[in-house]
C-alpha cells in the first residue's frame, strides 16, 4: 500500500486487525522457532543476569500487543507512510531472529539481526513520533527489551 490510505471514519477499530495479525505472525514464527527449546536455552552458558525461559512468553505477549496498537495508531492518523514501512521492516527482522538463534544456532548472525532490529525500532520510533507520540512511546518498552536481548545475545555468543 502506498499513499495516505485512511480507514473510513479515521478511527475504526477494525483497522487494528491487520496490525494484530502482522504481529501475531511475527510472534508465531518466533514461537515455532522456540518450541521445545527451553532445554536448549537452559543448556547454554549464560550470564548470571539471564532471565528464566518462562519469562520470555509473557514479556513478548505484552510487547506484541503494544507493537500492534502503535502501528494501528499511526495508520489511522496518517495512512500508510514511510513510518509504517520501517514498522513492517522491524517486524520482519524481529521474526527472523528466533529461527537464526535457535533454529540454526547461529548466535553471531542472530546478534547482527538483533542489532539491525534495534536500529529499525529506533527509526520507527523516530518516524512515529511526529504522527503519534503515543505510538512512539508504545514502542519504547520494546526497544528497551531488545536492547537487553541484544546484550544477552552477545553474552551467549561470547560464552558459547
Amino acid at each position: 500500500m502506498t499513499g495516505h490510505v485512511l480507514p473510513r471514519g479515521g478511527a475504526s477499530w477494525w483497522g487494528l486487525i491487520p496490525f494484530a495479525v502482522a504481529t501475531a505472525v511475527a510472534a508465531l514464527i518466533g514461537g515455532l522457532g522456540v518450541a521445545g527449546t527451553a532445554g536448549e536455552y537452559q543448556s547454554l552458558e549464560q550470564p548470571p543476569w539471564a532471565p528464566p525461559s518462562w519469562l520470555f512468553g509473557p514479556v513478548w505477549t505484552i510487547l506484541y500487543a503494544m507493537i500492534a496498537v502503535a502501528g494501528w495508531l499511526v495508520w489511522r492518523r496518517a495512512g500508510w507512510t514511510p513510518a509504517l514501512n520501517a514498522y513492517a521492516a522491524q517486524l520482519a527482522v524481529n521474526a527472523a531472529w528466533t529461527p537464526i538463534f535457535f533454529g540454526f544456532g547461529r548466535y553471531g548472525l542472530a546478534l547482527v539481526d538483533i542489532v539491525v532490529l534495534w536500529v529499525l525500532i529506533g527509526a520507527t520510533i523516530y518516524l512515529f513520533r511526529p504522527v503519534s507520540r503515543t505510538a512512539a512511546w508504545l514502542l519504547v518498552p520494546y526497544w528497551a527489551w531488545v536492547t537487553f536481548a541484544a546484550a544477552l545475545n552477545a553474552a551467549i555468543w561470547h560464552a558459547n
